[in-house]
Parts: structure tokens; sequence; C-alpha cells
């Protein structure tokens, strides 16, 4: 586990396609992503307006990337820490870093990996059972 102080902490700064790839893979978050599909990631990145970022250097090590209205909602999409720097906090103070762009009637909202619900609710989220996925091959039905 790295040491929280030494990282450096940016709000949307430019994050290449392959930094976000290997970010990915280097944390838990790469096995539920397209990461062999570069033009999705590319686009990921490139349609999201608020992208906080974990550096160590010149290596990112963490990032928040989210798409909001900065007002109503903020969908925060992707959550991903290096698994050498989990456990120091980074993920948490993405999230605050997050949090703080928003708005004051602002929603911060995700869809958690299984294993992550224990955590989120830990720091302070609340459950909604409501969320609903259309997959894209499926069509709305008449």
């Amino acid at each position: 586990m790295q040491e929280i102080l030494s990282i450096e902490f940016k709000i949307n700064v430019s994050v290449s396609v392959d930094q976000f790839i290997e970010l990915l893979r280097a944390s838990t978050l790469g096995e539920r992503r397209p990461i062999d599909d570069r033009e999705c990631m590319e686009g990921m990145l490139k349609n999201s307006n608020l992208v906080v970022t974990a550096w160590n250097g010149i290596k990112p090590v963490g990032i928040a990337r989210s798409m909001t209205d900065f007002y109503y909602a903020c969908y925060l999409s992707d959550l991903a820490v290096d698994k050498n720097y989990q456990g120091s906090g980074i993920g948490k103070k993405l999230q605050a870093l997050t949090q703080e762009q928003l708005g004051p009637k602002c929603k911060l909202i995700l869809i958690a990996a299984p294993a992550a619900n224990s955590y989120y609710e830990h720091i302070g989220f609340t459950n909604n059972p409501r969320c609903w996925v259309l997959d894209r091959e499926q069509r709305i039905c008449s």
C-alpha cells in the first residue's frame, strides 16, 4: 500500500487512452470494462465531463470518471484505483473531490460491483434498488 501523501489529485486533467486502459487493468475494474475496444475506451474518456484523477508522479493511479449536469445528478461511471494503492484512501478522496465539484443539490449516483456494496455503505452511500439496465442489443418493447 502506497502513502496517500505522495499522491497528487487533479480535476479534468487529460488522461490518455493508454493510461486509462492501463489503470483499469491495474485495478479490478478492467475485468468489467471493454479495455480491448480502444474506440469505446476513447469515447468513454472524451465524453466524460468530470474526471478526477490521482497521480504518483507521471503515472495515474486512480480515476473517478463521471457524467453530470452538476445540479441534479452525477453518474460516477468508473472508480478505479491501482491494486498497489488500494486501501490508502485514494478511492474515498476521488469521490470526495468529485462531490466537491457538484452543486449543493446534486446527487452522486453509481452502480457498484456486488463485492463493493459494503464499501459504499460504509462511506455513506444509500442503496437504491430502483436501477434498471437495457443492454445495447435489447430493444424497447412496445
